[in-house]
């Protein structure tokens, strides 16, 4: 039977429960009686749907609240046990594999690291495969009691009709790789279980406007910044967020050769790797045969030495000339969105951040447009270098919450529009 609006009575059924699933997983524990003006039902809808979500295993009573006059009323919440995720952050230094319960408290992680210049397809998909199956075992939990992998990538992801997420990633030497294809194949994870493959840029975006620094912001810029330079739009009118090649960006006109082949992008001169090149260049002496999180370290250090020590001026003039570079890269970003807030993630932001945030800010609101910078804050991210895995497992898990805690079938028709997405960034998750 059809809805004059053409759902049928199980996609109002299935909306109900995406309906009150959401709303208890991001505002619970709550009553029977919150949950009614929270979702706009029934108390008799919800009712039938906080039965049904009890007797799946999704929704438990948690103690109880005193009532006017009346009996005590039951909390209901989310059962974190109930369901469990992967994220997945192929990085450019490392793939890290984290597994998640529903509530995204880490259960087991692994990392592999990446030889520099190896993005060989085989041996990341080899990565994550073992990884997978690595934190999986550790947790003693079978691969058929997951909701889905969560993958957060270097690059462009596009939708195959015939083979799914496809990546290009021209920086690390990825052409239309069809990365859910080939993890499909050699996976060894029941067809069943879903992969959700986007850019890791994105993932930031989303982790850090549900659980992190974003909280409460209409529409933020996240800026990623590790070997390379990435960067995400979330506003309310951007479905999902739109990942920026922000990283290309060019600031200098027959500047430095980037990775990606051009001349004078903002990745060869911010990214972690062209920072230490840099730094080399200039005369500067990273310790032999160091990764790049070693070096970017030992740079750092010797431009803001311990107290009592002298910095090195040529590290600090590095450090420095970036500062701005990046503070001239974040206005590009502040004039073209006027965003609430941009931050700044990664693991090398964080670790640049530390040290010259209030450099970035000043150098960024002289090259923004008065009105736009007046309004935009510029913050580090809160959910560290964690925050790509973290955000990669929001993917399956807005799925779940999306088809109401049912495992297998279509999400909620009523999908999550721009106003429930907002209402996600003031609330508290943790």
């Amino acid at each position: 039977m059809r809805a004059r609006n053409g759902r049928t009575v199980r996609d109002l059924r299935r909306g109900n429960r995406a309906a009150v699933l959401r709303q208890l997983y991001f505002d619970g524990p709550l009553t029977r009686f919150d949950l009614g003006p929270a979702t706009g039902l029934s108390s008799g809808s919800v009712s039938n749907v906080v039965a049904e979500l009890i007797a799946d295993g999704v929704v438990e009573e948690a103690g109880s609240v005193d009532s006017d006059g009346g009996r005590p009323r039951t909390l209901l919440r989310v059962v974190p046990e109930s369901g469990h995720l992967i994220g997945v952050d192929v990085g450019e230094t490392r793939v890290r594999v984290e597994l998640f319960d529903l509530a995204l408290a880490e259960v087991s992680r692994t990392e592999r690291p990446l030889e520099p210049q190896r993005y060989d397809v085989e041996v990341v998909t080899g990565h994550i495969r073992d990884g997978v199956a690595e934190v999986l075992a550790t947790a003693g939990l079978a691969p058929e009691r997951l909701l889905g992998v969560g993958i957060g990538v270097p690059g462009i992801v596009a939708g195959d009709p015939e083979r799914g997420a496809t990546v290009h990633g021209q920086t690390i030497g990825w052409d239309a790789v069809p990365l859910e294809a080939l993890l499909r194949e050699r996976s060894g994870l029941p067809e069943r279980v879903p992969y959700f493959i986007d850019n890791g840029a994105k993932t930031l975006g989303q982790a850090e406007m549900w659980f992190g620094a974003g909280r409460g912001a209409g529409d933020a810029v996240v800026v990623l910044f590790g070997s390379g330079v990435g960067a995400c739009l979330v506003a309310d009118d951007v479905e999902h967020g739109r990942a920026l090649e922000w990283g290309h960006l060019t600031v200098r006109v027959r500047g430095r050769r980037c990775r990606c082949g051009a001349l004078g992008c903002l990745e060869a001169y911010a990214g972690a790797e062209a920072l230490v090149a840099r730094w080399r260049e200039a005369g500067g002496r990273p310790p032999e045969g160091a990764d790049e999180e070693t070096a970017l370290t030992a740079l750092l250090a010797a431009a803001y030495p311990e107290p009592g020590g002298a910095p090195d001026p040529v590290a600090l003039e590095v450090l420095e000339e970036t500062a701005e570079y990046l503070g001239a890269g974040l206005s590009d970003l502040v004039n073209l969105f006027q965003p609430e807030r941009i931050l700044i993630g990664g693991w090398a932001g964080l670790q640049l951040g530390a040290r010259f945030l209030q450099a970035v800010r000043r150098h960024a609101t002289a090259y923004s447009l008065t009105h736009p910078a007046g309004r935009v804050r510029i913050e580090l991210g809160r959910l560290g270098p964690d925050a790509v895995t973290v955000g990669a497992a929001t993917l399956p898990l807005a799925d779940f919450l999306a088809r109401g805690g049912h495992r297998d079938g279509p999400a909620d028709p009523g999908e999550p529009g721009p106003a429930w997405r907002s209402a996600l960034r003031e609330r508290v998750v943790r």
